[in-house]
């Protein structure tokens, strides 16, 4: 994947369910994480509006997860925060080459391809499934 948004709000994600009825506070999250607070605080901007976690901000606020982990698949929070495609995006060869001229045609299908099977390994996980991995 191109970028790290997918790990971050799982990493995010898995942190809360861990920590239960606790609310998390960003910066120990960041911690956690090892990014920038306000970076995190933007992903979980990001993964409250997308109904993911609540938060409450103050004394005594934090995050916690808005639905129980058993019922979050791993695939919605993937299809969420997803910006760019699995395996990148084509390039713009020489049209009058024989690979050049179809290769971003047959670079679509096989990234397409991946991409569903990326989904449909990750249909079949919970988030309550890869927390209990730790």
């Amino acid at each position: 994947m191109n970028n790290a948004k997918f790990a971050t709000a799982l990493h995010i994600m898995t942190l809360l369910d861990l920590s239960k009825e606790e609310r998390l506070p960003s910066e120990m999250i960041a911690g956690s994480i090892n990014l920038n607070p306000a970076l995190v605080r933007k992903e979980i901007s990001n993964l409250r509006k997308l109904g993911f976690i609540s938060s409450k901000e103050g004394n005594g606020g934090g995050c916690t997860l808005a639905r129980p982990s058993a019922e979050v698949l791993l695939s919605e929070i993937y299809k969420a925060v997803r910006q760019t495609p699995l395996l990148g995006r084509s390039n713009t060869p020489n049209p009058a080459c024989l690979v050049g001229r179809q290769i971003n045609q047959h670079l679509e299908e096989l990234y397409t391809e991946a991409e569903l099977s990326l989904l449909s390994k990750l249909e079949k996980k919970t988030l309550e499934e890869f927390s209990g991995k730790f």
